[in-house]
């Protein structure tokens, strides 16, 4: 059955459609859906056999590929991630924005992810991934959705989008044009902030 094709409007999303999702979710299933950055593609969290697909989807092996996640907001940070003083002010200057910060996991995380010694955080300033959360209740993994082509890395047309993934995913929301220029990645896991890969984002608004 092919995926369900779902225009949200980002400014003002609609609580139907959202909750169409959010149900979706619930049910085990896999999303496409706008971010600040680029499109991602994402389940819940807690559901390992829908995390597992989605590395099934990214051609992945789902032990070792290492998946962010995206939050409503900082305040249950602790239940994913053991963050110091310093680099918490950070996010919140970076909050909600294009970035991606990796932080040490701590064992509070859902058994999809208990290997791992690492979790990447965003926040982005998009309000239907953020209002899709907050309803879910828990976060929603996040991995970019990229283009077979050579020159053009991240697919930006969701109707394009949709071509390529009904197949393989639920539901495609389209939120209109997307970037295709992904998060600035920022590993906070040692003793000072390592830029892994400039994206969109000011760094220096918030080091």
């Amino acid at each position: 059955m092919a995926a369900e094709y779902i225009r949200i409007n980002p400014s003002n999303p609609d609580s139907k459609s959202l909750n169409r999702v959010v149900d979706c979710l619930k049910a085990g299933g896999v999303i496409v859906y706008p971010t600040d950055t680029v499109y991602g593609i994402g389940c819940d969290m807690e559901n390992v056999k829908a995390v597992e697909r989605v590395a099934r989807i990214r051609e992945m092996d789902p032990k070792q590929v290492n998946f962010a996640i995206i939050c409503h907001n900082l305040s249950h940070l602790s239940s994913f991630a053991s963050v110091g003083t310093n680099v918490f002010k950070m996010m919140k200057k970076a909050f909600p924005g294009p970035f991606t910060f990796l932080l040490k996991a701590n064992k509070k995380l859902p058994s999809s992810f208990q290997d791992r010694r690492s979790i990447g955080i965003r926040i982005p300033d998009n309000e239907i991934p953020l209002q899709i959360v907050e309803k879910l209740g828990n976060p929603i993994i996040t991995t970019s959705v990229h283009d077979d082509d050579t020159i053009i890395d991240y697919t930006t047309d969701p109707s394009a989008i949709y071509e390529n993934f009904k197949d393989k995913v639920d539901i495609v929301i389209d939120a209109g044009f997307g970037n295709n220029i992904p998060s600035t990645i920022i590993d906070c896991t040692g003793d000072d902030p390592v830029i892994l890969r400039q994206g969109l984002g000011n760094v220096d608004a918030i080091f």
